[in-house]
């Protein structure tokens, strides 16, 4: 194939990644975080400086967590994001370091706000530095991605220290910033480890999928991201046991999912093809993890045997469905 159409088609699945699918998550985020902003700027605008409170986003790798909180932050219609250009930040979003330390974590928010600290400082102060410029740009919210991370091999004594800093920030008497916490399920761990702490944050989960809950609306995704490449669809793809492979193959997460199905459509549009079928879910599956037909969930019969997050998988590697989805019944 020549570059042309190399270029094309990657024209087509860059669109196809960018689309972001509304779902009941998306609609919970939206109302949570605009709750969290509005309640915000009443209380400035009356004068008021009271606790701020956070919402907690969780979920397995892939699940598509991530990519609703960037979509919600970049098209909320009155949220400035941060910019180095640009004193107001409304939203200050950071991914936590791993492996991190308290310090760690306030030195990368400071560097990210736009003053990196040039001398060594304890966590303490380097903490009151972050709060101080977070009143400068008038920051209502502060998201904090893999804050799992805040919590691993922690003593009790620096669990302790993230507790108290995370509360701090929302209890600040000149400044409280409302917290975005987004995570794997360990970071469940971190808002139960106290109870204050917990109790200032909405809990939003992005669950696993199943067919039984999602099979009509992930064969609904396939069909329209077909139209989107101009592609036809195969009905043998969009029946009951085609959708149950992709759901496992995508590890029943959302995201990963889509991703799957995204890179269907590329070896559909790679072959030439006209429309989408089976054969090139074969082909992806085949080429994200490397292995032989007798192990691809499209092409085995008893597919729940694979585990579909390994790669250069051999047939020691087969596991029983249990151990990986429990949603096909």
């Amino acid at each position: 194939m020549d570059q042309g159409n190399l270029d094309r088609i990657a024209k087509v699945i860059v669109k196809l990644r960018a689309k972001v699918l509304l779902t009941d998550n998306h609609r919970k985020l939206e109302e949570a975080i605009g709750l969290l902003i509005a309640t915000r700027r009443a209380e400035l605008e009356a004068g008021a400086a009271q606790e701020a409170y956070g919402v907690a986003v969780v979920g397995n790798p892939g699940s598509g967590k991530s990519t609703a909180l960037a979509h919600l932050f970049r098209t909320h219609p009155t949220l400035q994001l941060l910019q180095p250009d640009v004193v107001q930040a409304d939203v200050a979003s950071f991914l936590v370091p791993s492996p991190s330390t308290l310090k760690m974590v306030g030195l990368s928010c400071l560097t990210g706000l736009g003053y990196p600290l040039r001398r060594d400082r304890t966590a303490g102060i380097i903490w009151e530095l972050v709060q101080h410029h977070l009143k400068q740009r008038q920051t209502l919210l502060l998201h904090l991605d893999e804050a799992q991370d805040l919590m691993r091999t922690r003593s009790a004594r620096e669990m302790t220290a993230v507790v108290n800093t995370l509360k701090s920030l929302m209890q600040g008497k000149d400044w409280p910033v409302g917290l975005v916490l987004s995570g794997l399920p360990d970071l469940k761990e971190l808002l139960n480890n106290d109870t204050q702490l917990g109790r200032r944050f909405e809990p939003i989960e992005f669950a696993p999928i199943s067919f039984e809950a999602d099979g009509g609306n992930v064969a609904k995704i396939v069909e329209r991201y077909g139209l989107d490449a101009n592609l036809s669809v195969d009905e043998g793809i969009l029946g009951r046991d085609a959708v149950q492979r992709i759901i496992y193959s995508g590890s029943s997460e959302l995201g990963i999912t889509i991703q799957l199905i995204i890179e269907a459509i590329r070896e559909a549009m790679l072959c030439g093809s006209s429309h989408l079928s089976r054969e090139h879910f074969i082909r992806a599956f085949s080429r994200r993890s490397g292995c032989v037909d007798d192990l691809n969930p499209f092409v085995r019969e008893d597919f729940t045997e694979i585990d579909p997050r390994l790669l250069l998988t051999t047939n020691e590697d087969l596991v029983t469905a249990d151990t990986v989805w429990s949603g096909l019944k």
